[in-house]
């Protein structure tokens, strides 16, 4: 057994499991809340707006996976080549970032996701960084059914952060007053952790996300036609899925540039279909075109109405990592 293990104390390694490498690892997923839990026994670290990266490290040899196990290796070549000098072998969660001043910020990120080639990627001038929070396997062992501080406590020995590759830090105390202080920084919010609890593979009130803005994915299902000297197209038209339907959540017209305009119209009209995907009968009336639900948007807004529409809604970007039929709406 490695030493980091060894020095476990003994409730903790009786929960080791040995393990061969994964080829993957379901990600454990935060509950939207608005409450606060109990400051006892909970830790808080900042949520980052980027994109979430399981590492899959041996010396020599490194996969970086996105949430729906695409290959991220040549949308961030820098990460691969620090984590290549890992001496352990094992499988590291955590946020691909880029920074807007002291701001994470997906839409500035988006110019490394949609680019799948090394050497464009590292021309691109947008710098990223990896925020690591957990550990699911190290060593041989399967770490998931240790205390969420054990494991955390294992990653910060065993992983050298050098260059882009960062530890996402903790912090104890009153979780209502370190989201007030995360929004005063502009943070997009924090994440409260259960200290004791195991690693699951699914979506968990163990993880809690409180946000200080308004922001969620939705569902592309159609689009509207561009006016005056507006390229491309006009607005979005979004919505999200509740018992296996997708719902009209209203239209996204704001927050593309030029590019992103003519990037986005090309893939719309590779999608196009006669009808609409929405079980919605309030849809927008006009020259509107429809398309297969399969491309999510990072969507943010003001609120929810009374009737299930988006309020200010503004385009923050494409998001590769998400299957659109997953996409619910996350209540406020």
């Amino acid at each position: 057994m490695h030493r980091l293990l060894e020095q476990l104390p003994p409730a903790a390694k009786d929960q080791l499991r040995r393990q061969t490498m994964p080829r993957w690892v379901e990600p454990m997923l935060a509950t939207l809340t608005h409450g606060f839990p109990p400051d006892e026994g909970w830790v808080f670290e900042r949520k980052f707006d980027g994109e979430r990266c399981l590492a899959f490290c041996s010396p020599g040899s490194v996969r970086l996976l996105s949430r729906n196990e695409k290959s991220l290796n040549n949308h961030y070549p820098e990460l691969v080549e620090a984590l290549t000098r890992v001496k352990d072998e094992m499988v590291l969660d955590g946020e691909v970032v880029a920074f807007d001043d002291e701001r994470t910020s997906f839409e500035r990120l988006q110019a490394r996701m949609g680019v799948n080639d090394p050497e464009s990627a590292r021309a691109s001038g947008v710098e990223v960084f990896y925020y690591v929070f957990d550990l699911p396997h190290f060593a041989g062992y399967d770490l998931t059914g240790l205390p969420l501080l054990e494991r955390r406590g294992v990653l910060r020995r065993a992983l050298s952060l050098r260059g882009p590759i960062r530890f996402s830090e903790h912090r104890r105390g009153s979780g209502q007053a370190l989201l007030k202080e995360a929004c005063r920084q502009g943070w997009e919010g924090i994440i409260a952790k259960d200290a004791s609890a195991r690693y699951v593979h699914a979506r968990s009130s163990y993880w809690l996300k409180l946000k200080c803005v308004a922001e969620q994915e939705l569902v592309i299902g159609g689009f509207t036609a561009p006016r005056g000297s507006r390229y491309g197209f006009g607005a979005l038209l979004v919505g999200y899925y509740e018992g296996g339907k997708l719902r009209y959540a209203g239209k996204v017209g704001t927050g593309y540039s030029d590019e992103t305009l003519r990037r986005l119209e090309q893939r719309l009209r590779e999608l196009e279909r006669q009808t609409s995907p929405f079980v919605a009968k309030d849809l927008p009336r006009g020259e509107v075109r429809w398309v297969e639900p399969k491309l999510v948007a990072q969507v943010g807004f003001a609120e929810w109405t009374s009737d299930g529409h988006l309020r200010q809604p503004r385009f923050l970007g494409l998001r590769e990592d998400k299957p659109a039929r997953e996409v619910a709406r996350e209540e406020r």
